[in-house]
């Protein structure tokens, strides 16, 4: 199992400390209100952004009526959900790996502070608009279970190729498809229909190119990473950090 996928195997796993936060439930209903809000439709089988954010919450449990409150919330119905701006904020981390936030929020102000003692505090150093987002790439990431059927890792990786995946990369538990973002819901519909057990489908942004640091540096900027991934309004972090499996657990050890 490679270190990357073993990374996100354990930020997915934080979800869980998230959750018993009471924070999970707040980040998936922005996500659910701005999807809804900027599509202009509150319906799921025509808003695919939509329907990768309610299928999110429902994986986590969320219960319907906040499921329709967030979706009400992003159509102008009863609490204004217009206030709720998505923004991203750039910069780099300890052995300058570069960072990228996405962050949802109805305070700029209180965002912009929180990210940036954050950074600071974790070793990191806030960045201009534009300083690493041109690192990465929009794509789109389809998460397949491999514990709940006997599946041939390289059987699917052929599967997704076929079904128009642009990469594959096969974890223990794992397999995480990308595709170009725009293909997204044919390919997730694609390997759904050949009856693939998919438990997630969303925008993530890949780095172009990764870099590795020695041990107390990656262990450094992992660490960053989850702080920021803490803070109440931000919704993801993405980094160019390329973690080996043997960070991987020492991080999870930690």
């Amino acid at each position: 199992m490679s270190g990357h996928s073993k990374w996100h195997s354990i930020r997915r796993t934080k979800g869980v400390i998230d959750q018993r936060r009471g924070q999970l439930f707040t980040k998936l209903a922005r996500d659910i209100t701005i999807a809804a809000r900027e599509g202009n439709n509150g319906d799921p089988d025509s808003n695919f952004r939509l329907r990768i954010a309610v299928d999110k919450a429902r994986s986590s449990n969320m219960p319907t009526d906040n499921i329709q409150r967030a979706i009400d919330r992003g159509l102008g119905k009863g609490t204004d959900g217009s206030s709720i701006e998505e923004i991203y904020y750039e910069g780099y981390g300890p052995g300058g790996v570069a960072v990228l936030i996405e962050a949802a929020t109805d305070n700029r102000n209180r965002t912009n502070s929180d990210v940036r003692a954050t950074m600071t505090k974790g070793g990191g150093t806030p960045g201009e608009p534009g300083s690493v987002g041109w690192m990465f790439d929009l794509k789109g990431l389809i998460t397949i279970d491999l514990t709940t059927k006997r599946l041939d890792p390289d059987e699917v990786m052929l599967q997704a190729i076929d079904s128009g995946a642009d990469d594959v990369e096969i974890g223990e538990d794992v397999i995480e498809v990308y595709t170009d973002f725009k293909q997204l819901a044919a390919v997730r519909q694609a390997l759904l229909a050949i009856g693939l057990p998919i438990t997630g489908a969303e925008k993530t942004m890949l780095a172009k190119a990764t870099v590795q640091l020695d041990g107390p540096e990656a262990l450094k900027a992992m660490k960053l990473i989850e702080k920021l991934e803490d803070l109440d309004d931000v919704q993801k972090v993405y980094s160019n950090l390329d973690i080996t499996e043997e960070l991987a657990e020492q991080f999870a050890s930690q």
